[in-house]
């Protein structure tokens, strides 16, 4: 069809003429769409997917209002991208300012430094330019907003970082609210068959920022590991999920499908949790240290055909002995411990851009019959997040270990069902002097 027949025979013949100028700049692909080679318009990376730095909690961060509260001239604002071509780079950002008000900013770029000014518009977002640099590089670059207007005034309401140029051609950003690492597990097969009877894991936290929970022993029905709450408290959670399907709120839960607590140790604090399924929880707040070992160990005990007690027992470091942290009775279970695995989970999303890495090893199953089989094989999987928001996640061996590792924005990854062999040990659990339980 001639691109006259696309046009109404009312328009005028000045506008004819345009339109048929557009469309032929168009060409096939499309109205406008550009030439090879040419310079992609400029991309949009909300505010609400960057990172705080060096206080991820020094301002608020929300999806519909970007970042706001920014007070603190010494805070900054750090997105993270994957830039697969070098090449010219022109950046914006767009923001909000209080009425006249200007504001003085820089935009560091792979360690160039660019400065502009802007008048502010009240409500209104208005737009710094701080224009080109290159790429040289392709590859994870860091681009970094800083205020250089005075302490204790308005330092500017971010909306997004604005990128254009040749650099941007199939650059990746996570463009998500979700600023998370990908979750990443390691699942353990066990032999066609085996009623497994006790689950036991070692763990040494290698990274240890803040909202990480490094999981030793998971089954189907409960996670047990630790975890860093804050710059100051750590703990050792064990938990065991409810029957049924809620998702949130334990007090739908019907008492039939609840856990039920048998005993929990000395200084454990136990009672529900919900928003992830629901069930029982327990943790132990204790100050478990970054580079020495841990050591877990689940068992499970079925009472009759439709409950199974699951039991969390923790090596203690400071006293040298087996603690219980909790003792749960399950209802409509009455089996073994099926569907082991390990994981690191990044909970906190302010803190999303940290690297995360734990070695997990000498892993052990107890049979029905009391037989030790060790397991010395893996595979690598994680959450949607990791699927094409977040591709920093690894899985690997290192001392005999396997490791996993999240977060950072460090190029490569892990491919999902990639499996991994670590060289057994031979060193099953021989100290089990465990605290006897009361009858469920």
């Amino acid at each position: 069809m001639h691109p006259r027949a696309l046009l109404p025979a009312s328009y005028p013949q000045p506008l004819q003429a345009l339109l048929l100028l557009l469309l032929a700049l168009a060409g096939p692909g499309g109205p406008l769409t550009p030439a090879r080679g040419a310079a992609r318009e400029a991309m949009e990376i909300p505010a609400f997917t960057a990172y705080l730095l060096p206080d991820p909690e020094g301002a608020r961060v929300s999806e519909p209002r970007g970042i706001t509260g920014w007070s603190n001239p010494g805070l900054q604002i750090a997105w993270f991208g994957d830039f697969r071509s070098a090449g010219e780079l022109d950046a914006s950002v767009r923001l909000r300012l209080p009425e006249n008000k200007e504001g003085r900013y820089r935009l560091t770029v792979a360690g160039h430094p660019l400065e502009a000014s802007v008048t502010g518009a009240g409500t209104n977002p208005v737009t710094v330019v701080f224009g080109r640099t290159t790429l040289t590089v392709p590859g994870h670059h860091r681009i970094l907003l800083e205020s250089l207007s005075p302490p204790g005034s308005p330092q500017g309401e971010i909306e997004a970082l604005l990128l254009s140029g040749a650099a941007t051609n199939r650059v990746h950003f996570n463009l998500k609210e979700r600023r998370n690492a990908a979750s990443v597990h390691l699942m353990y097969p066990t032999p066609p068959g085996t009623n497994v009877s006790a689950f036991y894991c070692e763990l040494t936290a290698v990274e240890d920022p803040v909202h990480t929970y490094y999981m030793a022993c998971g089954w189907h029905r409960g996670y047990f590991g630790m975890q860093v709450n804050s710059r100051t408290e750590r703990r050792i959670i064990f938990s065991v999920w409810d029957s049924g399907k809620e998702a949130l709120d334990r007090r739908r839960v019907a008492a039939t499908n609840r856990v039920s607590l048998v005993a929990k140790g000395e200084g454990v604090d136990a009672g529900d949790f919900g928003n992830e399924g629901t069930g029982g929880h327990s943790h132990l707040v204790y100050p478990w240290k970054t580079g020495e070992r841990q050591r877990f160990l689940v068992t499970a005990k079925p009472v009759d055909s439709t409950h199974t007690v699951y039991s969390g027992f923790y090596f203690h470091p400071e006293r040298k002995e087996w603690v219980l942290i909790s003792s749960w009775r399950a209802p409509r279970d009455g089996g073994w411990l099926r569907g082991l695995y390990s994981f690191s989970e990044n909970f906190g999303g302010s803190t999303g851009h940290l690297v995360r890495k734990v070695r997990s090893g000498n892993q052990w199953i107890r049979t029905d019959g009391g037989a030790w089989i060790e397991l010395t094989a893996a595979t690598f999987s994680h959450d949607p997040t990791g699927r094409a928001d977040r591709l920093d996640r690894f899985m690997g061996l290192e001392g005999g270990e396997f490791f996993l590792s999240h977060g950072g924005f460090i190029p490569g990854h892990s491919l999902y069902g990639e499996r991994f062999e670590r060289p057994p040990t031979g060193r099953a659990p021989s100290d089990l002097k465990l605290p006897e339980l009361p009858a469920p």
